[in-house]
């Protein structure tokens, strides 16, 4: 007679081992954005929005159907497809990927994302990390923030530049009240959709006769940075017209045939079109410029 526990006890428990198991082992997984889990003890579900360290501890940021966000310890705990789940930190990005390796300017010599020339490690040997300035530039989103960083965070790391997020430019006036802009501590901010007559371009108004020359908006024509994105790199001869009765994250996606019921879709699907970014010219013009209009006037002559 077959013995499921076989001669070792301590070996196999089919209690917590293989497909039927009704207390199943927790098994290691490192996190990534877009991965859908269920915190075991609120009941929470959402999908990976970020990974930070902070005061030693790496933090997770999950985001649900509904838009909620909320933070948990990694460790045990968690669900995934159904499984219980240790989660880890991300596996480290490799330092070069078949978008971003090897990139050379017609002379031969290195050059960033962004088309920048990239120093050689003689000439960037310094002894002690760059301190982050107090000039900053703001960001509507994490897609927005996803962008920059990936085609300016080269150059943005060498002049020590931080990039935030505003969450929506709602919240512009009150991020500014806080950070309390000067001549020497600039603020930049990059804004979706400013056109003449919108939301966007009256706030921006707004916010630059209280604030003056200590601030910089700046904008970009479409509705949501995704757009930025030449339509070509996912196979489109234009991004799609998506009524405003529809979020354009979701009818974009829908258009293009691709996963986009829950927040986890959604999370895919941008990284989806990140990933075809090979470096500043797989973007629109009109992004560019303002890009690096803002990093010139944070770090100008004077700034800190």
């Amino acid at each position: 007679m077959d013995d499921p526990y076989g001669t070792n006890i301590f070996e196999f428990d089919p209690h917590r081992d293989g497909p039927d198991a009704h207390r199943p082992r927790s098994r290691e997984v490192h996190v990534e954005p877009g991965m859908v889990l269920e915190d075991v003890t609120t009941g929470f579900v959402g999908a990976v929005i970020r990974t930070e360290k902070s005061a030693g501890i790496y933090v997770i940021e999950l985001e649900d159907r509904r838009g909620r966000r909320r933070s948990f310890p990694l460790g045990g705990g968690f669900w995934l497809d159904g499984r219980p789940i240790i989660a880890l930190p991300p596996l480290p990005r490799a330092q070069a990927t078949p978008q971003n390796a090897g990139s050379v300017s017609a002379s031969g010599r290195a050059v960033t994302n962004s088309g920048s020339r990239r120093a050689r490690p003689e000439e960037s040997a310094r002894t002690h990390p760059r301190v982050a300035r107090q000039s900053r530039i703001w960001v509507e989103g994490r897609h927005d923030a996803d962008l920059v960083q990936y085609v300016w965070g080269d150059d943005l790391a060498d002049v020590g530049v931080v990039v935030e997020l505003l969450e929506g430019v709602d919240n512009l006036e009150a991020v500014l009240e806080e950070f309390s802009p000067t001549p020497h501590a600039r603020a930049g901010i990059l804004v979706d959709h400013m056109v003449s007559g919108s939301k966007e371009s009256r706030i921006a108004h707004s916010v630059q006769q209280r604030w003056g020359d200590s601030v910089l908006i700046v904008g970009h024509p479409f509705v949501d940075i995704w757009q930025a994105v030449k339509p070509a790199r996912v196979g489109l001869d234009t991004w799609p017209a998506i009524p405003r009765s529809v979020d354009i994250k979701v009818g974009t996606l829908q258009a293009l045939g691709w996963p986009h019921a829950s927040q986890a879709d959604i999370a895919q699907g941008w990284r989806r079109i990140l990933r075809t970014v090979r470096d500043y010219r797989d973007l629109e013009s009109a992004l560019l410029g303002r890009v690096e209009e803002l990093i010139d006037f944070v770090t100008a002559q004077g700034t800190l």
